[in-house]
């Protein structure tokens, strides 16, 4: 860590008020520094996805490799995931706080109980891997997936809980001591192994046998073990930082008190995430039965979004966690409010643009895309249109995140588990009425919408919440933003989408599909990102206000 980095870090740990300006620019140096870190990691993580789509394509292969690479993301979110990166980050923050060792007892005793739990949680997965399969699938007749062989894919994923576990409580430990560089760069190379294993997978070319599936298949363990590898590195490379950090990590046994507290929350943490799953596997079994490589195109769609809230809403959220934390053990309920105001603001500006341009662009990014390898022009422009589609839901689902992490700073896991619930129950009608108004292979971009619509709700519901509990959230100063970004967002839109009807007209038939898709979504990107940011400067965005100071200065 850098010594502005460690001042920066001490000046939030006092108990004096800090300067606003001094604040803010301390958050965002570290939202800075992790945005380089998520873009790299975003990209990498794009073309493992390409790869994914050109080595396996959209179909039966894809399907259930996404299911079973699902499996232990589940299995882990549902232990430990959502109170490691949510619940454990204020606990951490009091132990450090309130213990003369600077918590690592407190610390190793966390992560002794956690490497026990995830241990036992990983053969219990195992053990039940064709019940889990069956879950998320349904009945043999009805999907279009292969059970046998996500059975057998998930037995060779399932050993990544216990490292995604690990490297989730590592990254919190960095984070609550004010390191976030190496946990934001960590997943990078868990990207580049699976490319290079994609590559092997390519060159060979082979194919999983569908028709028998065994598990000593040379593509199924290389598929397989390849993935679990690159969870594996993914969690060990933070091992040095926590070194550097001041943390030694050793196994030591014995009970706090305050591990009690951890297991309470938690308990609603995983409340939390099965009234998720209840809502994944209505998705899940829905799309399995429509229309064949409707997960993996649904999963796909889901991932392109998430590459934006990523680099810039993941980034800040990081760094607000501690703060927030922070501000809440001391009760200094203006500070949570002011950095909570401060990051719905900033989501809002960095992604409405962006929603706007993937709303009007879909189906060229998805044509741009993935048409490659065992990938059609249809299949990646149902994807692309799935993913247009789900765009209006990007910023809800922001939103959604950082009042999670409001409340989670506060000790209170109960309220998130209840507006979890209300989303789900406004998820899952609508998921169930897409076989029934759409054509099959129409029904995965219903339930992309499906998605999008619930975290509306949750967003509104949330805030809501939010203000009756501290009084005030800075919500009318988060609307004015949402507007004036909206209406430049809108006019940079027209300016593209006018370019964009410009370009098809005059290129129509004089070059492929895919290479007028990108021709397209370059010209109207630029377009609409100059007219937006000019279109913000006239609207007078306060929050870029020091944007606009620093290019006058240059």
């Amino acid at each position: 860590m850098t010594r502005t980095d460690r001042d920066d870090v001490e000046q939030d740990m006092t108990d004096s008020e800090p300067a606003p300006p001094q604040s803010r620019s301390s958050l965002l140096r570290a939202g800075s520094t992790m945005a380089i870190a998520s873009l790299v990691s975003r990209l990498t993580g794009f073309a493992r996805q390409l790869g994914l789509v050109a080595a396996l394509g959209l179909g039966v292969v894809n399907d259930s490799y996404t299911v079973a690479n699902t499996l232990p993301n589940i299995v882990y979110e549902l232990l430990l995931g959502g109170v490691l990166t949510s619940v454990m980050v204020p606990l951490l923050v009091r132990a450090q706080n309130e213990d003369a060792d600077g918590g690592e007892a407190y610390t190793q005793k966390l992560l002794t109980v956690a490497t026990v739990v995830l241990v036992l949680a990983t053969a219990l997965a195992m053990l039940t891997a064709p019940l889990l399969t069956a879950l998320y699938l349904g009945g043999d007749e009805n999907t279009k997936a292969n059970p046998a062989l996500t059975t057998a894919l998930a037995l060779l994923l399932l050993p990544e809980i216990v490292f995604y576990g690990l490297g989730a409580l590592f990254g919190a430990i960095l984070n609550t001591r004010g390191v976030f560089g190496p946990f934001a760069w960590a997943p990078v190379l868990n990207n580049l192994v699976m490319l290079a294993v994609l590559g092997v997978y390519a060159s060979l070319g082979r194919d999983i046998d569908t028709a028998n599936v065994r598990l000593d298949d040379p593509m199924l363990l290389l598929l397989g073990l390849g993935t679990t590898l690159g969870i594996v590195v993914q969690a060990l490379v933070l091992l040095p930082s926590m070194r550097r950090a001041g943390l030694n990590w050793r196994p030591r046994f014995g009970w706090d008190s305050r591990l009690r507290n951890a297991g309470g929350l938690a308990l609603w943490v995983v409340g939390y995430v099965l009234i998720g799953q209840a809502g994944y596997i209505v998705m899940t079994r829905v799309a399995t039965s429509s229309d064949a490589g409707s997960v993996s195109t649904y999963s796909n769609a889901w991932l392109l979004l998430q590459v934006p809230y990523g680099v810039l809403g993941v980034s800040l959220l990081t760094a607000l966690l501690p703060r927030m934390s922070r501000a809440a053990a001391k009760g200094k309920i203006g500070e949570l409010v002011k950095d909570f105001s401060l990051g719905i603001r900033y989501s809002t500006i960095a992604l409405i643009p962006v929603a706007v341009l993937i709303t009007l662009f879909g189906t060229s990014i998805g044509v741009a895309l993935f048409s490659i390898g065992k990938t059609s022009g249809g299949e990646a422009a149902r994807l692309g249109s799935t993913l247009a589609v789900s765009a209006f839901g990007l910023l809800p689902f922001a939103v959604t995140m950082l009042q999670l992490r409001v409340f989670y700073a506060m000790k209170d896991a109960r309220t998130p588990t209840i507006i979890q619930l209300i989303m789900v129950l406004a998820k899952i009608p609508l998921s169930l009425l897409c076989p029934v108004l759409l054509a099959p292979d129409q029904v995965v971009l219903g339930l992309a919408a499906a998605n999008g619509v619930s975290f509306v709700v949750g967003a509104v519901i949330g805030q809501v919440w939010l203000q009756h509990r501290l009084g005030s959230t800075g919500t009318v100063e988060s609307l004015i933003t949402f507007g004036k970004t909206a209406v430049a967002s809108s006019i940079g839109g027209l300016a593209a989408a006018g370019l964009a009807i410009a370009l098809r007209t005059s290129l129509a038939d004089s070059i492929g599909p895919q290479a007028q898709a990108w021709i397209v979504l370059l010209g109207g990107t630029v377009v609409a990102l100059v007219v937006t940011l000019i279109a913000m400067r006239l609207v007078r965005l306060a929050e870029l206000g020091p944007l606009w100071r620093r290019l006058a200065r240059r």
